[in-house]
C-alpha cells in the first residue's frame, strides 16, 4: 500500500477502507509517512469529507497508536466530560469531585488554552505544587482512591493525534469536521473511557459560533463515540456571555473554590449541574438525567464534591488546605481595579470572544505555545447579559500586571460590552444531542 495512492482516492472523492486509514496513521506515528504526505491527506479529507464509519475507522486508529488505558478493576463506572472550549469555562474543576462523589470514577485528560479559549490545565498550574504531568502509577493511584484525577495528555496517549494537529494547524485544515472530531474523541477512547459527555458551545465565544455548527459537531461527535463503542451524549450549550463571572487562570480556580464552598454562578452551576446529571444518567448511577442532576445538586450542598477536590489537589502535590485558604496560594496580580461603563444601561450583547482575546493580551493565554502564562491575569465581576452597569456597578475587574496592561484591557473590554435593551428569552442549553 503507497500513501499517494490512499490520498488520490480520498482526493477523488473515495471512502477509504479501514485498512487504508489505519494504514496512514500507522505511517504518521512511526514517521513512514511524510509531513508532505499527511498535509495532503488532511487537504484533501477537509475538501471531501469523510463517512461514519471512515471517520470511525481513523479515531480508532488514532486511539491505537499509543497507550490505551485499561480501569476495569475498578468497581464502578469510568466517565468524563469534555468542552469544546469557551471563556470563564471552568466547569471540570467542580463537575469531576462531583461526579467522584456520586460514586463514578472520573479520569479526565485535558488540554492547555486554544486561541482565545481557557484551557483546564492552565488553571492547575495555578496551584502551586498541583502535577498536571504524573505518571501513570500516581494518576491511578489518584482515580482509585479519590475518585477524580484531572490531569494533561501524556506522550504516549494517541500520539498520532498530536502530530497530525501540528499539521493541520500550518496548513489551514483544523476546522474539518471529521478531522476535529477524530482528534478529541482519540485522546478520549485512549483514556479507557465507558461513558462520555460532550459540552459543545456555541455563540460568540465559541469555537462554533453558529448553532448549526455547533449542531453539526455534536452530532459527528456523538456519532462516532458511538460507533466506536464509548457511550456518548452531548449538550449544545450557550457561550454568547462568558459561562462564569470570571476569566482567567488563578481567578478561575477561586471562582471554583468559592462554587464548591457554597457561592456558585447561576449560569455556571446550571450547565455543571446539567452535564453531571446527564453523565450519571448516561452510566446508569441515575435512572434519568433529572435524577442525576439532584444527585449532582446533593454533592455540592452537603460539601462532599469540595471535599473531593481538596483530596485531588493535595493527592496530585498541590496544598492540603487549598480550600481553607485559597488566597494564601493563588497568585494575585499587582494591579486590580473596576472598569466603569462609559453610560449606565443594561448589557445587550456581549462579545464573548474578545473578552478571551483580552485576557490573552493580559498574558492568561499564549500568542505561541512556548509562551510562558501569567496565571494571576484576568477578569473577575465580569457583568452578563442583561446586567445593569453604570456608576455603581462596573462591566468587570481587571486584574493585571501593570497600569499600562490594565489600561489596554479596560479599551477592550468596554469594545466588547453593547448596552441597550435586555435580550429577551436567552437560552442556556439548546438542545441534547443523544446516542
Amino acid at each position: 500500500m503507497l500513501p499517494q495512492e490512499v490520498i488520490r482516492r480520498k482526493r477523488d472523492g473515495a471512502v477509504l477502507s479501514a485498512e487504508e486509514i489505519a494504514f496512514m496513521v500507522g505511517g504518521l506515528t512511526r514517521g513512514e509517512v511524510t509531513e508532505g504526505q499527511v498535509a495532503a491527506f488532511a487537504m484533501a479529507v477537509f475538501f471531501k469529507g469523510m463517512t461514519r464509519a471512515e471517520c470511525v475507522a481513523l479515531t480508532t486508529a488514532m486511539r491505537d497508536s499509543g497507550t490505551v488505558l485499561d480501569w476495569s478493576g475498578l468497581p464502578g463506572a469510568v466517565v468524563d466530560k469534555h468542552s469544546t472550549g469557551g471563556i470563564g469555562d471552568n466547569v471540570s474543576l467542580m463537575l469531576a469531585p462531583a461526579l467522584a462523589a456520586c460514586g463514578v470514577f472520573v479520569p479526565m485528560i485535558s488540554g492547555r488554552g486554544l486561541g482565545h479559549t481557557g484551557g483546564t490545565l492552565d488553571k492547575l498550574d495555578s496551584i502551586p505544587g498541583y502535577t498536571t504531568q504524573p505518571d501513570n502509577a500516581l494518576f491511578r493511584k489518584v482515580v482509585r482512591e479519590v475518585g477524580c484525577a484531572v490531569i494533561g495528555q501524556t506522550a504516549d496517549l494517541a500520539p498520532a493525534d498530536k502530530r497530525l494537529y501540528a499539521i493541520r494547524d500550518v496548513t489551514a485544515t483544523v476546522e474539518s469536521l471529521p478531522l476535529i472530531t477524530a482528534s478529541i474523541l482519540s485522546k478520549k477512547l485512549a483514556a479507557g473511557l465507558g461513558f462520555l459527555v460532550m459540552d459543545v458551545k456555541t455563540g460568540s465565544g465559541a469555537f462554533m459560533q453558529k448553532l448549526e455548527d455547533s449542531r453539526a459537531l455534536a452530532e459527528s461527535l456523538v456519532g462516532v463515540a458511538n460507533g466506536a463503542g464509548l457511550k456518548t451524549s452531548a449538550l449544545i450549550t450557550d457561550m454568547n456571555e462568558p459561562l462564569a463571572s470570571a476569566a482567567g487562570n488563578a481567578v478561575e480556580v477561586l471562582n471554583a473554590v468559592e462554587f464548591l464552598k457554597g457561592k456558585p454562578d447561576r449560569r455556571l452551576h446550571d450547565v455543571t449541574v446539567a452535564l453531571g446529571g446527564e453523565l450519571l444518567a448516561l452510566c446508569g448511577v441515575a435512572k434519568s438525567d433529572a435524577v442525576g442532576r439532584k444527585q449532582i445538586e446533593a454533592v455540592f450542598s452537603s460539601g462532599r464534591a469540595a471535599e473531593i477536590f481538596g483530596s485531588m489537589v493535595a493527592a496530585l502535590g498541590g496544598p492540603t488546605d487549598l480550600m481553607d485558604r485559597p488566597q494564601k496560594y493563588l497568585k494575585r496580580a499587582p494591579v486590580v481595579r473596576s472598569i466603569m461603563s462609559e453610560r449606565a444601561g443594561t448589557v445587550a450583547r456581549i462579545d464573548t470572544r474578545a473578552i478571551g482575546i483580552a485576557v490573552v493580551e493580559l498574558g492568561g493565554g499564549r500568542l505561541h505555545a512556548s509562551d510562558a502564562i501569567d496565571h494571576a491575569v484576568g477578569f473577575t465581576a465580569l457583568a452578563g447579559l442583561g446586567a445593569k452597569v453604570g456608576p455603581d456597578a462596573p462591566l468587570a475587574m481587571v486584574h493585571a500586571k501593570s497600569d499600562a496592561a490594565a489600561a489596554r484591557a479596560e479599551a477592550a473590554l468596554r469594545v466588547a460590552y453593547v448596552l441597550g435593551e435586555a435580550p429577551a428569552g436567552a437560552k442556556l442549553i439548546y438542545q441534547r444531542i443523544g446516542a
